[in-house]
């Protein structure tokens, strides 16, 4: 399953990326310490889509909200396809309403992600995926 890991801070992607592999929740995973390099590769016609995006909010340049921003007219494209879930570790109610008019966010977890985290939304996922022979083009 494709995966792509948005967060500008190097630490939280190896540690991420790390706990992706070691669950099996992923064996194709495309880090981004930018937003803008993630919403180029993610719109380029030639590369297979991420099954799941996990987007960090707190970003420079480019935040989270305004990668989903720059996402909704692209929407349509890529519901049912692609699921974003905001990493954050803000416990701010107004970023889960906020995230609530985004059709594209399936949901908001609070960083650092954690195994029993990853194998609940492996579970939900599971009936959804499909074998992917592919080569994991990032």
């Amino acid at each position: 399953m494709k995966t792509y890991l948005i967060d500008d801070d190097a630490l939280a992607i190896y540690l991420n990326e790390h706990l992706l592999r070691t669950e099996g929740f992923s064996t194709c995973i495309c880090t981004f310490q930018s937003a803008q390099g993630a919403l180029d590769t993610l719109l380029e016609k030639t590369k297979k889509v991420p099954k799941v995006v996990f987007l960090d909010l707190n970003m420079p340049m480019m935040d989270g909200w305004e990668f989903l921003d720059a996402l909704t007219p692209h929407q349509e494209a890529l519901r049912g396809s692609c699921r974003i879930y905001i990493l954050t570790s803000s416990l701010a109610m107004q970023d889960l309403e906020k995230s609530k008019q985004y059709d594209l966010v399936a949901g908001l977890i609070h960083k650092p992600l954690d195994a029993r985290e990853l194998q609940e939304l492996k579970a939900r996922l599971v009936d959804e995926m499909v074998a992917d022979d592919e080569p994991c083009d990032c």
